[in-house]
């Protein structure tokens, strides 16, 4: 599951209180407060750091993304393989079409530090700030970004952003989610760009079910 620098030094925190672009934080803030759920298409670019002294290397792949806070969400990937991540509020099922394999592991053991916590899982931002220090960043392609990064040092997650539509936005009522860029230790990067975003839809009571497809490997770990 491809999941996961700092973004930010002083010069870039100090920018931000001097320009008041506190926007992205309270976004997030507002997101978290107001979208219990949502769903959304999505294309993802994963690129691979420049080694051995060729050029770094991109990947493309899209799909879908459903959630209901808290702590259930769906990622299906259609696009050029298709792999399915369900969180079902108990287990993290990564489904692998291809191998016909899947893996199980024990959800509150594995989604606190992640982008999909971010996004979908946390109940509120108390939640979010136990597991990451969030700041704010300068609004960038016309979005307002929140950079969160993982208070433990243990995982592979380095730094997340996540951008909204910027704009005015009446008190308490979430800005759009429309970004999520990823970086992991390893100088992985990986941007999910959102569109056609539905906010608080009703989803069906089945939509965060997950059965192991007949025949498949089933790993637990």
């Amino acid at each position: 599951m491809i999941l996961m620098k700092r973004f930010f030094a002083t010069v870039f925190i100090a920018a931000c209180a001097q320009y008041a672009c506190a926007d992205g934080l309270k976004s997030l803030e507002n997101f978290v407060k107001a979208v219990g759920s949502g769903r959304a298409e999505f294309t993802q670019v994963v690129t691979a750091p420049a080694k051995d002294g060729q050029a770094a290397r991109s990947k493309s792949s899209s799909g879908t993304f459903e959630f209901s806070r808290p702590n259930r969400f769906k990622f299906i990937y259609k696009k050029p393989f298709e792999q399915s991540i369900v969180a079902d509020g108990q287990t993290l099922w990564l489904y692998d079409a291809d191998l016909n394999q899947v893996t199980a592991r024990k959800q509150s053991a594995v989604l606190g530090a992640t982008p999909a916590a971010l996004i979908a899982a946390a109940p509120d931002l108390r939640a979010l700030q136990a597991d990451f220090s969030l700041a704010a960043a300068p609004e960038k392609d016309g979005l307002a970004w929140v950079v969160a990064t993982p208070k433990s040092r243990d995982g592979q997650l380095q730094a997340v952003r996540v951008g909204f539509r910027a704009g005015d936005q009446p008190a308490g009522k979430a800005g759009e989610l429309a970004a999520l860029e990823i970086l992991d230790s390893f100088g992985q990067r990986s941007v999910l760009s959102f569109s056609k975003v539905e906010v608080n839809p009703a989803l069906p009571p089945n939509t965060f079910e997950f059965t192991p497809p007949k025949g498949a490997d089933v790993i637990r770990q």
